[in-house]
């Protein structure tokens, strides 16, 4: 365990920022991650970010919402109750499918929430960048380029002096 969480730079404007995740994913560093203060076009494409689960969680949610749904009408009305009025079966389908595409989409619309709070990290209550006196910036004026102490290059190479030569305004080494 690294006594360390990485290294941040402070830039002035979101091309700098773009310039210098690009900058950074050429010269080989995977563990990055951006602040700024409103969202900056490329920097997701610069960060390499890959695609979400949060789909896959949203259809399992669904499938598991239809049935459920299903399962709850056959055991109430098919099981627990079976009352047979006027000659319908009592497996039929048709009559349950308002309940079950409404859990359908409760439990979807759960699993996206629950989904993307889990795939954030969230609620995250302290983050070690929040150690660093200018962070506050992140959400008004600068724009933040961090470097984790776990990347493998971190450790052959010196991310700090890396991150001077991209002439940011100010670096910090961030402990956890």
């Amino acid at each position: 365990m690294t006594p360390i969480y990485g290294y941040l730079a402070q830039f002035r404007s979101a091309p700098e920022l773009v310039e210098a995740v690009r900058r950074t994913r050429a010269r080989g560093y995977r563990h990055l991650d951006a602040y700024s203060p409103f969202p900056v076009e490329g920097l997701a494409e610069a960060l390499d970010f890959r695609e979400t689960r949060v789909p896959a969680a949203v259809f399992v949610g669904g499938l598991l919402g239809a049935a459920g749904g299903y399962l709850l009408q056959f055991g109430l009305n098919a099981v627990d109750y079976p009352l047979n009025v006027g000659g319908r079966p009592l497996n039929s389908v048709p009559a349950w499918i308002p309940i079950m595409y409404e859990l359908t989409i409760l439990l979807a619309s759960l699993a996206a929430v629950l989904g993307m709070l889990a795939l954030n990290g969230l609620p995250m209550p302290y983050h070690p960048v929040f150690n660093v006196p200018d962070f506050a910036r992140a959400s008004s004026d600068r724009f933040f380029l961090s470097i984790s102490a776990r990347d493998p290059m971190a450790q052959t190479d010196d991310p700090r002096g890396f991150l001077e030569s991209l002439q940011p305004e100010r670096t910090w080494v961030v402990d956890r």
